[in-house]
């Protein structure tokens, strides 16, 4: 299975699980050969002319040796958010099998390790859906 091009991208937003006043956006454009998502959170009260910090941008791309890793590098780094690109990368790499782009300038300052986990796993999961959206079957060449 591949994932089609898309020539638009597909912008998401949806609340934190147990902090509905935590919204996170993304913004994905799948390239066919890439992915880049771009990541950050917002809270209710801040308006829309209120713009998110760059953050961190990190490239991933699967293991060729090991299907279970993923190789990454950062190419902008922001103290807050480099982890959260990080991981987020080496999980969609391999999952998606092809090499990602994540920016990311999400915040989830006063929650819990176990609430940041479940957020990353929401974000993890919407992303994948959408992807799935846009999958399409490959045929092999005879």
């Amino acid at each position: 299975m591949a994932i089609l091009p898309t020539y638009r991208p597909v912008e998401l937003s949806f609340p934190v699980p147990r902090h509905l006043h935590l919204t996170l956006q993304a913004h994905l454009t799948f390239l066919g050969n890439c992915s880049m998502i771009h990541l950050t959170t917002s809270t209710i009260g801040e308006g829309s002319s209120t713009h998110p910090p760059l953050g961190s941008f990190v490239y991933a791309m699967p293991d060729r040796l090991d299907a279970q890793n993923a190789i990454s590098t950062a190419l902008s780094t922001e103290g807050s958010s480099i982890d959260y690109a990080t991981r987020l990368s080496k999980i969609l790499a391999r999952r998606f099998n092809h090499p990602v782009y994540v920016g990311c300038s999400m915040s989830f300052a006063g929650l819990t390790a176990e609430e940041e986990m479940e957020g990353i796993a929401a974000v993890v999961g919407k992303i994948l859906e959408a992807a799935d959206k846009n999958k399409v079957e490959t045929s092999k060449a005879s």
